[in-house]
């Protein structure tokens, strides 16, 4: 196909679009790498996606589309590469890039075993939730970097590499005996740190090591409270008392005496019911039905266009309606939040430092910033509740958690929200007062402003060193790489 003779690709809501000249569904390692050695010959980019499940234009590119939908596969990790002590460990599995969450989970749960932690929705790609720092909730749990031991990708040039920690699973000479020189091994904490999440940028993940756990099950418990009781509750340490906990927010104040209604979710281990009793294993059956009527879905999309003030008069319904005191399962379908991941929706996401009362003042403020922008003239409404997650710090360099403690803020809106990106912008430029970083695969605003990055992210300079070595000719760069400015000429 020629330069001129363009495809179309969108993601899963249909905002964000590009016109490749390919679009390519590879099943083996060797035909990525000859996939990539081709963008390069032509002066092509080349960018892999997975569930297309990214609000922002992270996944563009209008040169090569790489589908991973064949780059799937879960298996013991040891490959006969891996250290003695590693070599039969239960706690780690190999896991082929373009795996979905679900499928992951599915053979976890064959194995007896689970994820740490994972995020609300399970029908990503293992090497999305990687690339962009996917996260659950709970202070005690990093983001699925953090669960990330080893990183086999495709790196500019073809190069097959295997990155790792300086103390990395893979034993060299074993690693040197079956690949010879077709394959490096570079462990490096920096280069790793750096790499860990890409965002694409660094090549095409074909594999990775992630460190499991055995199976667990949680008791879910929702109960609907007030932001101003609960500030009191995250004051006085709540965090630590629960293993995970996060809160669904009404930016609104409430009729009659002006609180601020939101759901208060807390997860929390516990034994395997011998006999469980009658609706344990079942979530809000009801919001789970309506949820999954498409008649739903036009609804909302018509009212948040034409009358997108009327979903907040809803909200204080739709949080009683979720509270649930006790939905106990296998971890990963409680943390999965099932049909309400299918509604037409947007959002943008933001890290704030959960550290003295920042992220109190935090919330504060989106409060403050829902107020301001309803009243005249601007009349800009929220059309979903605002979900706040707790994420431990997380050693990538680029990722949201980086070294601090971090309240996420996802500020949610149905899918054509009139004006909807005007009000995600404002809570953005805003929430950068309390140091807040937009998730990179959520809608977000950055612009090229490299000393910027380097503010919010103090091993800015490590992650751009990992992009020179493992993207030396630029073939990963992409549309959102030049709206940020971080495509590699930009940085040189």
């Amino acid at each position: 196909m020629s330069p001129t003779s363009r495809l179309t690709w969108r993601n899963h809501s249909r905002d964000q679009v590009c016109h490749p000249v390919r679009i390519e569904h590879p099943a083996t390692t060797a035909e990525l790498a000859g996939l990539v050695l081709n963008a390069e010959k032509r002066g092509l980019r080349i960018r892999a996606v997975g569930a297309h499940h990214s609000w922002s234009d992270v996944a563009l590119t209008d040169g090569i589309v790489v589908e991973t939908d064949r780059l799937t596969g879960v298996s013991e990790a040891d490959d006969g590469t891996l250290q003695s002590a590693a070599s039969g460990d239960e706690s780690l599995v190999r896991v082929r890039g373009g795996t979905r969450v679900h499928d992951l989970n599915r053979w976890l749960d064959e194995h007896g075993r689970g994820l740490k932690n994972m995020g609300g929705y399970d029908a990503q790609s293992i090497a999305g939730v990687v690339s962009t720092s996917t996260h659950g909730s709970g202070v005690s749990f990093g983001p699925f970097p953090d669960v990330v031991v080893s990183l086999d990708l495709v790196a500019s040039g073809g190069e097959l590499v295997r990155l790792e920690p300086a103390d990395g699973v893979t034993d060299p000479a074993r690693f040197a005996a079956r690949f010879g020189g077709e394959r490096t091994l570079v462990q490096d904490d920096e280069l790793f740190d750096g790499a860990l999440c890409g965002m694409g940028c660094m090549g095409i993940i074909d594999s990775l090591v992630l460190e499991v756990r055995p199976e667990f099950w949680l008791r879910e418990r929702r109960v609907v409270s007030t932001w101003e009781e609960v500030r009191a509750d995250l004051a006085g340490g709540v965090l630590e008392r629960h293993d995970r906990y996060e809160l669904f927010l009404n930016p609104y104040a409430r009729k009659g005496d002006g609180r601020h209604e939101l759901l208060v979710t807390t997860r929390d281990e516990v034994e395997r019911p011998s006999s469980p009793s009658p609706g344990d294993g079942e979530r809000h059956p009801l919001v789970e039905m309506e949820s999954s009527f498409p008649l739903v879905w036009l609804l909302l999309r018509l009212t948040a266009r034409f009358a997108p003030g009327f979903p907040r008069t809803q909200f204080g319904r739709t949080l009683r309606r979720m509270e649930d005191p006790n939905y106990t399962q296998v971890s990963y379908r409680v943390l999965n939040i099932g049909a309400a991941n299918k509604l037409p929706a947007q959002s943008m996401e933001i890290g704030v430092p959960a550290e003295g009362d920042n992220h109190l003042r935090a919330v504060d403020l989106i409060i403050e910033v829902a107020e301001e922008c309803a009243k005249r003239p601007r009349r800009l409404f929220h059309t979903s509740p605002i979900a706040l997650r707790f994420v431990a710090p997380s050693r990538a360099c680029a990722s949201m958690m980086h070294g601090r403690r971090t309240m996420m803020i996802e500020l949610i809106l149905i899918s054509e929200t009139r004006h909807g990106r005007e009000l995600l912008a404002e809570h953005e430029r805003r929430l950068a007062e309390l140091g807040g970083r937009p998730h990179w695969g959520q809608y977000n605003t950055l612009g090229a402003d490299d000393a910027y990055l380097a503010r919010l992210y103090p091993r800015w300079q490590g992650w751009l060193d990992a992009r020179e070595r493992l993207n030396q000719s630029g073939v990963f760069d992409s549309q959102f790489t030049d709206r940020i400015g971080i495509s590699r000429g930009d940085s040189q």
